[in-house]
């Protein structure tokens, strides 16, 4: 095996290439960072992966970096299909290969299929789908879903129905339901460009969409131009979050919380002088925010002006109400009353401000046995940029960190959102 310089891989999403001493390609992998994956095969730590078992017959590894892990996913699948590596083919599982499939209908439809259950269907059923992509192992396919159908405004809908569907209220449906866009229109908007994104070929398909977008606002079709330079935008930042299991988050005490869906509490407090106190905890689960979660807190032994015993309130109030112990066990669920004020533990921490307000949380989850990450955002000095505070140094937290700023800043934003609204309405109520 020659010798790797670990320092020269990037810590970008992408693929990587096991090959033998023929030159062959044995495996292929894909990693939401390329360095920390691949450096995790020579730790000397075991696992389940099985190109491990015959890892001597690695000669040498390269890689590819992809914007975003959404696109690693679709070249793995690609990758594997073209070249079948050994290690693929032997350690695959047909519970955790899926495949995506557009089928034939009026309005195409995009499902996701098993390979055991695609194993099932005869030539007759195979030829309703117009594509088959993948495999894709190991993935969270609601989270894909989620995902293309905001970039390619997907339809879920049957067409014919009276009232638009709540996609079309919220600009992710093009109009399905109530027969404003024909089938051939659908599939050259929405089928055609999924499908070259399926294939690899996103760069091509900006290319394609920038054309679209210039003849479309040439011909005066502003409405049309606008969305197309709204999916150009989105296709250049994809933000995919919680699409792969991130591993350096420990896995909550509450079993209720699934490892692979990121939960992140954004926590912010508001005060009108020494009165008026409020503090606001905000959910995002998978990059989304989870309304149903919120909660508002008005802050009620602390005396004067003090955020950071503010939220320390906030917190050990919050902690009450989740099944965590402050001898780490977990207590017994003894009624069903009492399992929905149950709150699930988050998976991160995120505060609104410096390293005060951190380095409170983190003293009072070190005091419960809890360890979750906590990250602040303060404001800078002037006001005028972000600073992120962590409280650990951890690498992968860090790296984490440095991807994903601009959903901690959104969730920061939220929080303090919700805070200020909360404090207006009972200021209202006084006067």
């Amino acid at each position: 095996m020659k010798k790797i310089n670990f320092s020269k891989i990037p810590t970008t999403p992408g693929v990587y290439f096991f090959y033998n001493d023929k030159k062959n390609i044995i495996y292929v992998g894909k990693a939401s960072s390329l360095r920390s994956r691949i450096k995790s095969y020579f730790s000397g730590k075991s696992s389940n992966r099985p190109i491990e078992d015959m890892f001597h017959e690695v000669k040498d590894v390269k890689w590819q970096s992809t914007d975003s892990v959404l696109e690693a996913v679709i070249a793995e699948a690609n990758f594997i299909k073209k070249y079948k590596p050994k290690y693929n083919v032997l350690g695959k599982d047909d519970k955790s290969w899926n495949y995506i499939a557009i089928t034939k209908d009026e309005y195409p439809q995009v499902v996701f299929i098993r390979e055991h259950e695609l194993k099932q269907l005869d030539k007759k059923q195979m030829k309703n789908f117009k594509h088959l992509f993948g495999p894709f192992p190991g993935l969270n396919t609601k989270m894909v879903m989620k995902i293309l159908s905001k970039l390619f405004n997907i339809s879920s809908c049957k067409p014919g129905s009276k009232r638009p569907c709540l996609y079309y209220e919220m600009g992710q449906c093009l109009g399905v339901c109530i027969n404003e866009i024909d089938p051939k229109n659908y599939k050259q908007k929405v089928i055609s460009p999924l499908v070259m994104f399926l294939r690899g070929n996103k760069k091509n398909l900006i290319k394609n969409l920038e054309q679209k977008m210039d003849k479309a606002s040439k011909d005066q079709e502003y409405e049309e131009a606008a969305r197309l330079r709204n999916q150009i935008k989105a296709l250049q930042r994809i933000q995919d979050i919680a699409l792969l299991n991130i591993d350096f988050f420990k896995k909550p005490t509450n079993e209720d919380v699934r490892q692979d869906h990121i939960k992140i509490e954004g926590y912010d407090i508001s005060n009108l002088g020494a009165s008026g106190k409020v503090g606001s905890m905000v959910v995002f689960v998978n990059a989304e925010p989870d309304k149903y979660q919120y909660r508002k807190f008005k802050i009620k032994t602390i005396k004067g002006q003090s955020d950071v015993d503010c939220l320390e309130e906030v917190i050990r109030r919050r902690l009450k109400h989740s099944v965590v112990e402050t001898n780490g066990s977990t207590s017994k669920k003894r009624d069903n009353a009492s399992q929905k004020n149950i709150w699930p533990l988050p998976n991160l921490f995120l505060i609104d401000g410096g390293k005060p307000q951190v380095n409170r949380v983190k003293k009072i989850l070190k005091e419960k046995n809890i360890n979750i990450p906590v990250v602040g955002i303060a404001k800078g000095p002037k006001r005028k940029k972000n600073e992120f505070i962590l409280g650990s140094k951890k690498k992968d937290l860090v790296e984490w960190v440095n991807k994903n700023q601009k959903i901690l800043i959104q969730v920061r934003d939220e929080a303090h959102r919700f805070a200020v609204s909360y404090q207006r309405k009972l200021r209202k109520g006084r006067i």
